[in-house]
């Protein structure tokens, strides 16, 4: 199963009403099948977790990278490739999407590149215009 970016904020702060929902989803799938990410969710969970405007207090850079490593050590990385910019260009042309969406897009390139059609996340709005390519796994 894909996880997204918000499940592993969500994950991490006490403070958001989710915690124990994206806990659960995690601790759940771990039992039965790999948990996948790419280097697009670390970066942007990097930016979501130090970025002042959204936090009142953003975790600091040392402490965002040091989970960033577990991450890489915890969750399958699945990589950026040609075959995924050729997916993502894909879904550009048969998805409507435009700006700010193209991030989901390339989740979504990256998964089914890797064959995985999984996904956790609370972002089910954004992700429901990829139809039956994907399953959603709400936390």
């Amino acid at each position: 199963m894909f996880v997204d970016t918000n499940v592993l904020v969500a994950a991490r702060s006490a403070n958001l009403p989710g915690r124990q929902a994206a806990l659960d989803v995690l601790a759940n799938a771990r039992r039965t099948e790999p948990l996948r990410i790419s280097r697009q969710v670390i970066r942007e969970y990097l930016v979501v977790v130090t970025r002042p405007q959204t936090w009142a207090s953003p975790l600091p850079m040392p402490e965002a990278l040091l989970d960033a490593s577990r991450f890489a050590a915890v969750f399958e990385v699945l990589e950026d490739s040609q075959a995924v910019t050729d997916m993502l260009a894909n879904l550009c042309r048969n998805v409507p999407l435009a700006g700010k969406q193209v991030h989901d897009a390339n989740i979504v390139a990256t998964m089914l590149t890797y064959g995985e059609r999984r996904l956790a996340t609370f972002n089910v709005k954004d992700f429901r215009r990829y139809g039956q390519r994907l399953q959603l796994v709400l936390p």
